[in-house]
């Protein structure tokens, strides 16, 4: 780093400006620690400091997360920042499954390169390798599980992905120099319920009340809930070792920690990284408002009010529940996608028990659809369901099931576009749509939308498309701020 960089980051590190939250992390040489640009503790003098892209690199380099700031709450960056996207992708897939024993060959055919090449791009912009990148993830979610839950130390070791509490406990104390027992008696976490309560940060601010608005119009009765000012819905998940797990979610928003709180089901444990990584698509965490108000605040002179800064996209929780909600809302109301949708999960989703009041199934699966065979027309019409939604929903297990289409962390949004568009039933709107909310496509944009054409009124179609160039790489933003300013003002 050079002379001027370090004086870059130490001016952002003085400033405690959240906009760098989750862009660096400073090492202290000092005190041995490693913290966050935003924590409050006394600013160390600038000769002390050295800046890190990320934890993996600044743990590597010697130190230790500070207790104060919490490194492993730093929100996460925006595919769109990183000079490589394929570690960007690689990155959210070592977080979903940080639990697991995802190998590097494993994880580099999922993003279609060698691990030769994953291990050389790692090492140029992260200066870490995949490896020592897996190890720090594992040992900060074991610090959080430690700070904020009870959970007995032997179910962190093996929550948090370690294969063994000695070996656990040996990484554990050489790297951040205090046993698990001594942080636990440090953080002093309380609760008595087996559900755990977790911390995921987020740069602020964040329009919690939009979120939610758009998540209740949309919740499927049985599956989902807005109450009280939180999020909550039932979780079926299965782990790389093949086991299914069912439970639920609630999700709520402390602002003055600029974080979300997550409550999870204890029998979700197992998965409890993949209920993190898809927690943190549906809330849009990696979200950057800064970014995204610079080239989105003259959407105002366009739409006067329609741009706020903080606004997030929703994401989605369950790919395939999010996709079948789609082609269900097809050319009807929202309100009756929602009901169709609920009466899928009734008649063909899977019973819960000892869920939240308002939680009474899980979604039904790709492969619970595939098992309907030739009757699917007959099962889904009497729900309310036409016979062409209903092979358009069948085609969609059937992509789900034999993985040709891809919907998570590693997709190329184009290319997953243009499969999409090969199946009957899906045309452009669905597709862009699909493309923001269940891949985190921040450029996806619907030129035909029924909301976007009176948000816009007095543009023609091809002036909207002129306009939309001048708003990317947030399109997705855009779209969302066009349909908010139709609401009524709360």
């Amino acid at each position: 780093m050079t002379e001027s960089e370090h004086q870059i980051w130490y001016a952002a590190l003085k400033a405690k400006d959240a906009r760098f939250d989750g862009r660096f992390f400073v090492g202290v040489s000092s005190t041995g620690i490693y913290c966050r640009p935003v924590c409050r503790a006394k600013l160390p003098r600038e000769e002390n400091c050295s800046f890190y892209a990320t934890a993996a690199e600044a743990e590597q380099a010697g130190f230790r997360p500070c207790l104060l700031c919490r490194p492993e709450l730093a929100p996460g960056l925006s595919i769109t920042d990183a000079r490589s996207s394929l570690v960007r992708r690689a990155t959210r897939l070592l977080e979903e499954h940080c639990q697991h024993g995802l190998n590097l060959d494993a994880l580099a055919g999922k993003l279609g390169c060698t691990a030769r090449h994953l291990r050389r791009v790692f090492a140029l912009e992260y200066r870490v390798s995949p490896v020592q990148y897996l190890q720090t993830l594992r040992l900060l979610l074991a610090k959080s599980l430690l700070t904020d839950t009870n959970l007995p130390i032997s179910e962190v070791a093996m929550t948090s992905g370690f294969g063994s509490l000695r070996r656990f406990n040996e990484l554990f104390k050489t790297r951040y120099r205090m046993s698990p027992t001594a942080l636990r008696k440090r953080a002093r976490a309380g609760g008595e319920h087996e559900d755990i309560t977790l911390n995921l940060g987020y740069r602020p601010p964040y329009r919690w009340s939009e979120m939610l608005d758009f998540l209740a119009l949309r919740a499927i009765r049985g599956v989902e809930a807005v109450r009280d000012g939180s999020y909550l819905r039932s979780v079926r998940l299965v782990s790389l070792a093949g086991e299914e797990r069912l439970g639920w979610i609630r999700v709520s928003n402390n602002e003055q920690k600029h974080a979300l709180s997550l409550t999870v089901s204890a029998n979700l444990l197992p998965v409890l990284t993949q209920v993190c990584a898809r927690v943190k698509s549906l809330f849009d965490l990696y979200c950057e408002p800064d970014s995204i108000s610079e080239v989105l605040e003259h959407l105002d002179s366009i739409r006067p009010g329609a741009f706020v800064r903080g606004l997030r996209v929703p994401g989605c929780f369950d790919a395939f529940e999010m996709c079948v909600r789609t082609v269900l809302g097809q050319q009807i109301t929202v309100k009756a996608a929602g009901t169709l949708a609920a009466r899928m999960a009734e008649s063909l989703g899977t019973p819960l028990q000892g869920t939240p009041e308002g939680l009474t199934h899980a979604f039904p699966t790709p492969e619970a659809i595939l098992a309907l065979g030739d009757t699917i027309t007959d099962r889904l019409g009497v729900l309310g369901i036409i016979s062409a939604r209903a092979k358009t929903i069948r085609k969609l297990a059937e992509s789900f099931v034999a993985g040709s289409i891809d919907f998570g962390p590693s997709a190329q949004p184009q290319t997953e576009i243009a499969k999409l568009l090969a199946l009957p039933g899906i045309g452009p709107w669905s597709a862009q749509y699909i493309a923001m909310r269940a891949m985190g496509w921040p450029d996806a944009f619907l030129p035909t939308d029924h909301g976007i054409k009176k948000a816009l009124a007095g543009y023609n179609p091809q002036q909207i498309r002129e306009l939309s160039e001048g708003w990317r790489p947030w399109r997705s933003y855009a779209t969302l701020a066009l349909w908010n300013s139709l609401a009524a003002p709360r």
